[in-house]
């Protein structure tokens, strides 16, 4: 119980100073006039003034609150490596037993855990948020058990008591860490790119110039090792195999006693770009899609086109003089000999033999396909005649051999069954706006020249009598396709409400300039937040699971569901950021849910550099847990704080009032009793003195 002295006053405050002032001013008065009852005439005017202040006497009944300790444990991922989570239960058992010791002290524990956008361990965060939900009066102190590997230092709240660091981990810990410190985002084909990379040894590597291997592989494909220094950048070239995106992933493997192997591996996503796609266009004899296939392919701005017309065949006589057939001597052995390979894409249109290219120059040809190149044919009534192109080395790689019959009538053109599941004509029906349930809705065609398909080719269109229209086919590195009519150019005409011909070729040219997302057969990831959606592409009816190999090693198997025609995908939640590994057995790629090597793993060795400054505001310590257990001290507010193998809390004193009574020190009238009765002694003493 504890008891205060507290004024009500009867008037305002200024009123009862202008009363004190005046009865000093009596009291002066009275000294001045020499009369002996002054002393009795100030007591006087005491007990008035002491009246009308109204003194009342409160007694509350205060019950005692306990002081806060508060405990921030770090479960962030670098938490978890090597014996980390049993130094931090050690050491929280051992601070929980230090505070049930203590009297009237308890302990309140909170968990730090992974943030969800990579922000790594925000320690400061977490501690204000602990603050906020405890009354600031009873806390006593705060002990962090954490690796020191704090990302938001410079968010530190008021701390109204002592902070302390209980470190775990051990001096005698070491990490090998893969860098990529410079990368661009995209890059032209054909051109070297410079990457910069660093492999890294922190803490007590046992060798510190070591020379490790590292292995890069691009899309998921066979790695190519090499063996570099540590503590070194070292700038690699490379050339990006195709256009669209390709994941570079490098890779140092795992030393024993290193912490972690998350990250001994980076991912670079690089997006290829092609500066200029080189388009050699040879046009046999005049027709009325010619120009359509000039204009298509001009329309591009990046689209380089050389086109090379065969307007006069070498057994036409009209007797115009050699030298005035034209401008300029057409450079056709450097085209087909010297340069074949600085070209994209070859289009032969309507192109019979006449002699103007000879043998050699479509062999070379042949080989340039075999080799990488593509080789597109647009064929008429020619194809199967004895002129036809297919009687030429070129024949042993085009994906229709000429049966000499051609079909003229019409037709409307179809996707096959197969061409459905095909990326060069999926959806391309439903992508038509004249489609409908009685068919895609474009106009017909009125020439088919028949063909037979050899087993290793694919026919994705089909036009009279299910005749193949559209075949494609892979010759060695290279890609072919045959379209077995020159009537395309009627739906860029609009001719019976025109077709989708701007889209089919634009995705043949980039099926044969092997663009990723037209592979035929691909297993590829899309991350979206902590989401990835997992998607197999693929020319089968039916597919196998898909393994997803985690950061952490874990592996999760995966059934896809088909959402379209040869498209199968399946939306998976993962656990944690980091390099995720795919394969369902035949393909295998690599993705990356934020960094290969999350914010936790740039740096795992314990520090207590980033602590030490902060826990010096408040005069507490920093004390590693492999240094044994700690104890804890109360201290006076303002003292040091932390010692060798203890640390000190701040006991607050905080209360809880029960109950207040509040009781007047005299009644008013007794104040005024005991003022007249020496007022009227001050005039009995005055009196007799002066008697």
């Amino acid at each position: 119980m504890t008891e205060t002295l507290i004024l009500d006053p009867l008037v305002p405050l200024f009123a009862l100073y202008a009363l004190a002032g005046l009865s000093v001013a009596f009291v002066g008065l009275a000294i001045w006039r020499r009369l002996s009852g002054w002393w009795v005439r100030a007591l006087a005017g005491i007990a008035i003034l002491a009246a009308i202040a109204n003194p009342s006497v409160q007694r509350e009944e205060r019950a005692p609150l306990s002081d806060i300790v508060i405990a921030l444990v770090d479960e962030t991922a670098s938490q978890q490596v090597s014996d980390r989570p049993d130094q931090t239960a050690a050491a929280l058992e051992n601070l929980a037993s230090e505070v049930a010791a203590l009297a009237n002290t308890e302990l309140r524990v909170v968990s730090l855990r992974d943030a969800d956008d990579d922000g790594g361990t925000q320690l400061m965060s977490a501690l204000a948020e602990a603050l906020a939900e405890e009354p600031q009066a009873r806390i006593a102190g705060i002990v962090a058990i954490t690796d020191g590997r704090v990302h938001d230092a410079d968010r530190l709240p008021a701390l109204p008591a002592p902070l302390h660091t209980l470190l775990t981990g051990r001096a005698t810990d070491w990490d090998r860490r893969l860098v990529v410190s410079n990368a661009p985002a995209f890059a032209i084909l054909g051109e070297t790119v410079t990457l910069t990379l660093r492999v890294e040894d922190q803490g007590a590597a046992p060798e510190p110039d070591a020379i490790v291997p590292l292995s890069i592989a691009v899309d998921g494909n066979a790695p190519l090792v090499f063996q570099i220094p540590t503590g070194q950048d070292i700038e690699l070239p490379l050339d990006l195999p195709h256009g669209g995106m390709n994941i570079v992933q490098f890779t140092t493997p795992a030393i024993e006693g290193e912490l972690t192997d998350r990250n001994n591996s980076a991912v670079v996503q690089i997006n290829g770009v092609r500066d200029r796609l080189r388009v050699l266009l040879v046009s046999g004899e005049p027709h009325a899609g010619e120009r359509t296939w000039r204009n298509l392919l001009k329309s591009d701005a990046a689209v380089d086109l050389v086109h090379f017309t065969i307007l006069r065949p070498p057994e036409k006589q009209d007797g115009v003089p050699v030298d005035e057939l034209s401008l300029i001597a057409f450079p056709t052995r450097e085209l087909f000999l010297e340069k074949i390979t600085d070209f994209d894409l070859i289009v032969f249109d309507r192109y019979r033999r006449r002699g103007i290219l000879p043998a050699e120059y479509l062999d070379n040809i042949r080989n340039y396909v075999v080799e990488g190149g593509a080789v597109l044919i647009s064929s008429g009534p020619e194809y199967g005649a004895a002129e036809s192109i297919y009687r030429s080395p070129l024949g042993v790689i085009l994906p229709g051999a000429p049966t000499a019959r051609v079909f003229e009538e019409g037709f409307t053109p179809q996707v096959t069954d197969i061409g459905d599941r095909h990326p060069v004509t999926a959806g391309l029906e439903a992508a038509w706006p004249n489609a409908d349930a009685s068919g895609p809705g474009w106009g017909r065609w009125f020439r088919l020249v028949d063909v037979l398909v050899p087993e290793t080719a694919t026919t994705v269109m089909s036009g009279l009598d299910d005749r193949p229209l559209l075949t494609l086919d892979r010759v060695g590195e290279g890609r072919v396709a045959l379209i077995a009519s020159d009537q395309s150019w009627l739906w860029d005409r609009g001719f019976e409400g025109g077709g989708p011909q701007l889209e089919l070729l634009r995705r043949l040219a980039h099926w044969m300039m092997k663009e990723p997302e037209l592979e035929e057969e691909a297993l590829w990831a899309e991350a979206t937040g902590q989401s990835i959606r997992i998607i197999r592409r693929s020319l089968n009816p039916e597919i196998g699971d898909v393994t997803v190999v985690q950061p952490d090693g874990t592996e999760t198997v995966l059934t896809l569901d088909e959402v379209s025609p040869g498209r199968f995908e399946t939306l998976w939640n993962a656990p944690e950021l980091g390099l995720y590994r795919l394969r369902d057995g035949t393909i295998e790629a690599v993705t990356a849910l934020g960094p290969a090597a999350p914010r936790e793993f740039e740096r795992t060795i314990a520090t207590q550099e980033i602590m030490a400054p902060i826990v010096a505001t408040t005069r507490g310590g920093v004390a590693p847990i492999e240094d044994g257990k700690i104890t804890i001290r109360s201290i006076r507010e303002g003292r040091p704080a932390a010692g060798r193998g203890w640390i000190g809390i701040t006991p607050r004193g905080a209360f809880q009032t029960a109950d207040i009574q509040i009781t007047p020190l005299l009644p008013a009238w007794a104040f005024l009793l005991i003022a007249g009765l020496l007022t009227i002694g001050a005039w009995l003493r005055e009196g007799r003195k002066m008697g």
